[in-house]
């Protein structure tokens, strides 16, 4: 007969039954047997107890009216239960009607594990959706599907949905611009200003998600989340995001610090609070905290304005650059020739227009040339938006080529009214 977890029990003389089969000495003869009728196997064969005690040796030889075989196992013929059961008239349709109404219906697995994994893709509805609403998530989605964290985290299908639903709504909102702290982000689109705390499942989701969002690179750490974070512009504090500027000038401290020619570090709360002047017509920025310390040593006061993005951009970094652009100067990039060079640069690109600055294929090219004995280019690819060929020009020569390497052509570009001369 077929069973099914819907079934009917057919008649069983449960008196007898409880007697005969339910004592505790067969309970691992019963597990057993609803095991195997929950993954639709046949109740044929033997199965054997391991280690058996003389009362569940006993149990058996009453079930089957003849003593088992020695050993130190016991074995048990399944199909000889069954027969038992029909001939003695306990149970008309064997061992499963038997086990089914002594335990209660048997929820077959196949159809238990098909509902439940209908029910996890259902659960990463909310994801699939964001992505088509943003398409550069398209690939985290995926990554997401196929990497078991959200079912780690979550545990079951319910539990996830309600997880993705939540970190789709954090997603839409990035990145927040102006930047503003995360407890108070978290407290307006959650309900709770401590959603995003770290080691939550929905901030370790949400981290992932803004990370494939912004491009900001792989890393472990407090002081690296927090820079995850206000990457999309969402802060721990407004002190802790800085930004490194040369001759700057709109604040009394900034006036000070440019008339000495020294740099500056501008915290996000200065720049909210007290944004520089711009008056400037061309901003230079560079990606190395070494070209601004060179620039101030060669040229000092006489230095063109000069901002540093130390790696990935800031929230500071990206206030400021935002504030200059927004306010008529037009923002001049240039940074390391290798993969994670071109992401930070992509990066800063999304937030902020810019033009190139010595940071095109040709310029590579010309490097390369000077620092062909330089570190092998290694990592994985990345593209140049602002110039596609440069990208095609790293692969070909395989050459890194760090800022420090044509730094005196930078420093030529820093002192205002010297003629530069364009490679074509």
């Amino acid at each position: 007969m077929e069973l099914t977890a819907e079934s009917e029990p057919p008649p069983v003389d449960t008196v007898r039954l409880r007697s005969l089969l339910g004592v505790p000495e067969l309970t691992w003869l019963v597990e057993r047997v609803r095991r195997r009728l929950a993954a639709e196997q046949p109740l044929t064969g033997a199965v054997t107890l391991t280690r058996p005690t003389p009362d569940q040796r006993r149990a058996v030889e009453r079930l089957l009216g003849r003593a088992p075989g020695g050993g130190r196992s016991l074995a048990v013929r399944l199909e000889a239960v069954d027969a038992v059961l029909r001939r003695s008239g306990i149970s008309e349709h064997g061992l499963a009607a038997a086990v089914t109404a002594l335990t209660g219906p048997v929820a077959l697995l196949g159809p238990a594990r098909r509902a439940e994994e209908e029910a996890w893709r259902d659960a990463f509805a909310p994801i699939d959706e964001l992505s088509e609403e943003i398409p550069r998530l398209a690939p985290w989605a995926v990554r997401l599907r196929g990497d078991g964290l959200v079912r780690r985290l979550a545990g079951n299908p319910a539990t996830a949905r309600n997880l993705l639903l939540q970190a789709a709504t954090v997603l839409r909102a990035l990145p927040a611009d102006p930047a503003v702290s995360l407890p108070a982000f978290a407290a307006r689109f959650l309900d709770s200003a401590h959603a995003l705390d770290d080691g939550t499942p929905l901030a370790t989701v949400t981290l992932s998600g803004l990370r494939a969002m912004t491009g900001f690179p792989d890393g472990s750490g407090a002081q690296w989340r927090r820079d995850a974070w206000a990457s999309a512009g969402l802060l721990r504090d407004e002190l802790s995001s800085t930004v490194l500027a040369l001759n700057l000038r709109g604040t009394p401290a900034l006036d000070w610090m440019a008339d000495a020619g020294e740099p500056s570090v501008l915290t996000l709360k200065q720049l909210i609070r007290s944004p520089p002047a711009s008056t400037t017509a061309v901003i230079h920025v560079c990606e190395n905290p070494a070209v601004v310390a060179a620039a101030a040593d060669a040229h000092g006061q006489d230095c063109s304005p000069l901002v540093c993005v130390q790696g990935q951009p800031s929230a500071a970094a990206l206030a400021l650059l935002r504030h200059l652009h927004e306010g008529g100067a037009t923002v001049r990039y240039h940074g390391d020739f290798d993969w994670g060079g071109l992401r930070i640069a992509s990066a800063l690109l999304r937030r902020v227009p810019w033009q190139p600055w010595r940071f095109t294929a040709a310029e590579y090219r010309a490097a390369a040339l000077t620092a062909a004995a330089g570190p092998p280019l290694v990592g994985r690819p990345a593209e140049a938006p602002w110039d596609p060929e440069l990208a095609a020009a790293l692969v070909e020569l395989g050459v890194r080529v760090e800022e420090e390497t044509v730094l005196d052509q930078l420093l030529t570009d820093l002192v205002p009214g010297t003629p530069r001369r364009v490679r074509r």
